[in-house]
């Protein structure tokens, strides 16, 4: 891909009262500009982004690894102790889901079916009914093997990717989950970061750890699979070498459906995936970015500046949330220019 524009050196809107150690994840809510966080200080806090107000805060008893949402005002939580979590902000009240056999990485709320999904790294993902009563046997609604510790997940739809380490990755219809609707391998040779599906629904973006991203499509038919690539990203030539940075994050924009990623890099940039172009390049943050996420209208870029120890313990900047101001020209496609254009 090739780049098109930088940004100028304009980070954005830092909030205050930031986690103080290790931003695991941050999400917009569907239906406001209120921002979920999770981090590895035990916290998961909920924010006013536009306000720049912490509204509310859960103090788990391990590191809290995911979050997303549930309604406005209440979400879910993954632990490393191994604990499922329902947090209600405006009432202050948390409950116990459940449990699995170790750390929980991942969480996703799926409005279609109204299930929980939380992935571990005891090799299963368990789907939970957080309708019912508190308390394991009540909620638990069924739990499927996979074939090593969950990295990461994704929803669209009735489709939920899991994605392992190993670099396995598998695809079910929420409707049927008896078994993976595909069973497939990344294409990308090491270890997987993040997957995030396409906001329309045909496919999924893989990265990892060697400064790539995957685009696949869940169509297996040949027409299908002849428009998955990959490509290079997060690094840079130094000294006649090339530095490579993992890919943490990647955040679709709500609208358009093209994509930010975030890298050790401390740099985050956004993708016309369609074209194969870089549409922008934003200001260097102060250090790693570990999580993105668009608001509901894509006006909004949530930036997790948060150091992920790719280089080890080592002196670093304190973690930070920046909200940028998404201007239209950052994320639109740009329309093909013709040489020669057709008659």
């Amino acid at each position: 891909m090739t780049a098109v524009a930088v940004a100028p050196p304009i980070v954005g809107k830092e909030l205050s009262n930031p986690p103080t150690d290790g931003i695991t994840n941050l999400r917009f809510s569907n239906h406001s500009d209120h921002l979920l966080v999770s981090s590895w200080d035990k916290t998961v806090r909920l924010y006013d982004a536009s306000a720049n107000v912490l509204l509310g805060e859960f103090k788990h008893g391990g590191p809290v690894l995911d979050c997303c949402f549930h309604d406005e005002s209440s979400g879910f939580s993954a632990s490393g102790d191994a604990t499922v979590r329902r947090l209600v902000f405006n009432y202050g009240k948390e409950d116990v889901l459940g449990k699995h056999e170790a750390h929980v990485r991942c969480v996703e709320y799926s409005y279609t079916t109204g299930q929980l999904i939380s992935g571990s790294w005891d090799k299963t993902i368990k789907c939970w009914d957080p309708r019912g009563a508190s308390g394991q046997e009540r909620t638990l609604v069924g739990t499927y093997a996979q074939p090593e510790r969950v990295y990461s997940m994704s929803l669209v739809g009735h489709r939920l990717v899991v994605a392992t380490a190993g670099r396995h990755v598998n695809v079910y219809d929420l409707r049927n989950m008896s078994q993976p609707e595909q069973r497939r391998e990344s294409s990308l040779k090491y270890q997987t970061r993040c997957v995030r599906c396409y906001p329309n629904g045909t496919g999924y973006a893989l990265s990892s750890v060697e400064g790539r991203v995957a685009m696949e499509f869940f169509d297996l038919s040949e027409a299908g699979q002849s428009k998955k690539y990959a490509f290079k990203c997060h690094r840079k030539s130094e000294a006649g070498r090339d530095i490579v940075y993992p890919v943490n994050a990647i955040s679709f924009h709500p609208i358009y459906g093209t994509f930010a990623t975030g890298g050790c890099d401390g740099i985050v940039n956004v993708w016309d995936g369609n074209n194969k172009k870089r549409l922008y390049q934003y200001a260097k943050y102060p250090t790693s970015i570990s999580a993105l996420s668009f608001n509901r209208d894509g006006r909004l870029l949530a930036v997790a500046a948060s150091y992920t120890y790719e280089e080890g313990n080592k002196p670093h900047e304190p973690d930070s949330i920046f909200v940028r101001s998404v201007n239209e020209v950052e994320v639109k496609p740009k329309p093909k220019v013709y040489a020669n254009p057709p008659a």
